[in-house]
C-alpha cells in the first residue's frame, strides 16, 4: 500500500471515531434549555439531574438541583442511580453529557435525556415558588 492511501484511511478513521463520539446516542432525547427550565419547574422528585463535568466545575457553577457525578466517576456511581427513574444530563458543551448518556445506556437506564449545548448556553431562570429579581 503507498504511503497516501494509509493516510487517507487513517483520516477516514478518525473522522469515523470523532463522529461516534460527538453524534447523541440512539433513544436518548436532546432537550433544550427551556425544556429543561420546564422540567425543573415541573419536578417533582422523580427526575434524576446529573451534571458529569469534574467537580472543581461543578463547585464553580451549577444548575440547582443537579448532583455532581463526575464522567470519570460514572461506573462506580451508577449503582446510586434509579434505572427506572429519568435521567437528564448536564456538562459544559453537551458532548460529555452525551457519553454519559451512552455510557448510561450501555448500563440498562432506558429513560434518558441531555441538555444540548449544556450550560454554555444557559441562562439563569427562578422558580416560581423562590424570590428572583422580577419577583
Amino acid at each position: 500500500m503507498s504511503l497516501a492511501l494509509v493516510q487517507c484511511m487513517l483520516s477516514v478513521l478518525f473522522v469515523l471515531i470523532v463522529f461516534k463520539m460527538i453524534l447523541p446516542a440512539k433513544n436518548v432525547e436532546q432537550i433544550t434549555l427551556s425544556q429543561l427550565h420546564e422540567r425543573l419547574q415541573e419536578e417533582k422528585g422523580d427526575t434524576q439531574f446529573i451534571d458529569v463535568r469534574p467537580r472543581r466545575q461543578y463547585e464553580q457553577f451549577h444548575v440547582f438541583g443537579f448532583r455532581n457525578i463526575p464522567l470519570k466517576d460514572l461506573r462506580r456511581q451508577a449503582t446510586t442511580l434509579d434505572k427506572n427513574k429519568p435521567i437528564v444530563t448536564i456538562c459544559q458543551t453537551g458532548a460529555q453529557g452525551n457519553r454519559a448518556c451512552k455510557r448510561l445506556k450501555r448500563y440498562g437506564f432506558t429513560q434518558l435525556a441531555n441538555v444540548r449545548g449544556g450550560l454554555s448556553t444557559w441562562e439563569p431562570f427562578y422558580r416560581k415558588d423562590t424570590e428572583g429579581p422580577d419577583q
